[in-house]
C-alpha cells in the first residue's frame, strides 16, 4: 500500500505534552566547590535535621558555617581537596537509564536529573525546564535504594514546593503523575549485590578459606527516632537479610554495617561499619570486604568514610586485609533494571487520560454542602 504524503508528514509532527513523559530522576547531589559548603549544609540541615532533632531554625545558618569549616578541613586538608564524584556518576546514571528507556519508548520519554541540594539542578529549577519543554506527565523517580523521610521524603517535599511555585492560571500544567518509591527489595537488585560480592571474592583467588572471608554489607545509617516519619530502618534491614541469605551458606561471616553520621544526642543504627568489621575479625576473618548495598551512587560516605574506617582498622589489626568495593553506580545491569522498573509506570502515564487539576478549587472544598 502506498503511504499518502499526509500520513508520512503526520509522523514527523512533534509529540504533544500528553504523548510524552518526563522522568524526574532525583538524587542527593554533592557540592563540588568549597564556597558552596555553608549553603549546602544549611539546605541539608533545614530539610534533614528538622525531621528528627528539636533544633530551632535560627541555629541553622551559624551551624552550617561551622560545619563548613569541618568539611573544609576534612575534604581539603585530610584528602587533598577531595571532590566527590557523586554528581558525575549520577549524570552517567541519568544518561544510562534514559538510553535504556528510549530504546523502548523513543523520544516519548526524557530523563531529567534533580539534586536535593545542588543548583543548578534543584527540583524547582529542573521542573521549570520540564514545564518549558511542554511536558504534562511526570514520573517522580528518586534513585534511592531505601525509602525514608531523609531520602524520597525530602524529594517529594521539594517537588511539591516547586509545583506550587510553578503553578499558573486556573489549571495545573501537570496532568498525570506517578512515583517510584525505592528498590530495596527488588529481586534483580538483591541478586546483583550478591553477585558483585561473589565476583570480588573470586578475584581474591583462593587466598582465604570461605569461612575466613568477612563481608560487611553497608546500609545507610538511620536515626531511631524520626518523629513518626519512615526512618528507613525496616527496609534497610529487610534488604540486608535478602542479600545475606544469598551468601551465607558459602560465606558464614557476614554482618550489616551502618554508615552513620555520628551526630551528638541522636541514637543511630548499630553496629556501625567499623564495629561490624571488628566483630568479624574477632570471629576469624582474615580479609574484610566492604560492600555498600544501601547506596546506588558513590558519594563521600562510601568513599571517604569507608576509607577512614579501613585506615583505623589497619592500625588495630595490621594482619588483616581490607577490600573496599564500589557502589553499583552505572553498572550496565543496574541501568537496565532501573529502566525496567519505570516501564510499567510510563505505560500507565502514556495511556492515561490527562486530569485537569485546578488548584483554586481546593480552597472551596470545605464549603460544599451535601443535600
Amino acid at each position: 500500500m502506498v503511504a499518502t504524503p499526509e500520513k508520512v508528514h503526520a509522523t514527523h509532527e512533534p509529540l504533544s505534552g500528553k504523548d510524552r513523559v518526563a522522568v524526574l530522576l532525583m538524587g542527593y547531589g554533592e557540592v563540588e566547590s568549597y564556597e558552596d559548603f555553608a549553603n549546602y549544609n544549611e539546605q541539608a540541615l533545614n530539610l534533614l535535621t528538622a525531621k528528627f532533632a528539636p533544633v530551632p531554625t535560627w541555629i541553622y545558618p551559624p551551624l552550617a558555617k561551622l560545619l563548613a569549616l569541618f568539611d573544609r578541613h576534612e575534604w581539603g586538608h585530610t584528602h587533598h581537596d577531595f571532590i566527590s564524584p557523586h554528581n558525575a556518576i549520577f549524570e552517567q546514571q541519568r544518561a544510562g537509564i534514559e538510553k535504556n528507556l528510549q530504546e523502548k519508548w523513543g523520544d516519548k520519554v526524557q530523563v531529567f536529573k534533580a539534586f536535593n541540594f545542588c543548583a543548578p539542578f534543584l527540583p524547582n529549577q529542573v521542573l521549570a525546564e520540564v514545564k518549558n519543554q511542554g511536558f504534562e506527565k511526570l514520573l517522580i523517580y528518586p534513585l534511592l535504594v531505601v525509602d525514608s523521610i531523609f531520602t524520597s521524603g525530602i524529594a517529594i517535599e521539594q517537588v511539591n514546593n516547586a509545583l506550587v511555585e510553578l503553578a499558573d492560571g486556573e489549571e495545573h500544567w501537570v496532568k498525570a503523575q506517578r512515583y517510584i518509591p525505592s528498590f530495596f527489595n527488588e529481586p534483580a537488585y538483591i541478586d546483583l549485590m550478591a553477585h558483585l560480592v561473589e565476583e570480588k571474592i573470586a578475584e581474591l583467588a583462593g587466598a582465604y578459606l570461605p569461612s575466613q572471608i568477612g563481608i560487611v554489607l553497608m546500609n545507610h545509617g538511620c536515626p531511631h527516632k524520626a518523629k513518626g516519619f519512615t526512618s528507613g530502618i525496616a527496609e534497610s534491614e529487610a534488604m540486608y537479610d535478602l542479600v545475606r541469605d544469598k551468601l551465607i551458606n558459602r560465606y558464614p561471616l557476614i554482618s550489616v554495617g551502618w554508615l552513620n553520621h555520628d551526630t551528638p544526642l541522636i541514637d543511630w543504627t548499630q553496629p556501625n561499619a567499623e564495629q561490624a568489621a571488628n566483630n568479624l575479625i574477632q570471629l576469624g576473618a582474615k580479609v574484610v570486604i566492604f560492600m555498600p548495598i544501601g547506596f546506588a551512587t558513590e558519594n563521600h560516605e562510601t568513599l571517604l568514610d569507608v576509607h577512614h574506617i579501613i585506615h583505623a582498622l589497619e592500625k588495630q589489626h595490621p594482619g588483616t586485609n581490607y577490600v573496599q568495593m564500589a557502589c553499583v553506580n552505572d553498572h550496565p545491569e543496574f541501568m537496565a533494571m532501573a529502566a525496567q522498573w519505570a516501564d510499567a509506570h510510563i505505560a500507565e502515564l502514556l495511556s492515561e487520560e490527562t486530569l485537569a487539576v485546578n488548584p483554586q478549587i481546593a480552597g472551596h472544598h470545605h464549603h460544599h454542602h451535601h443535600h
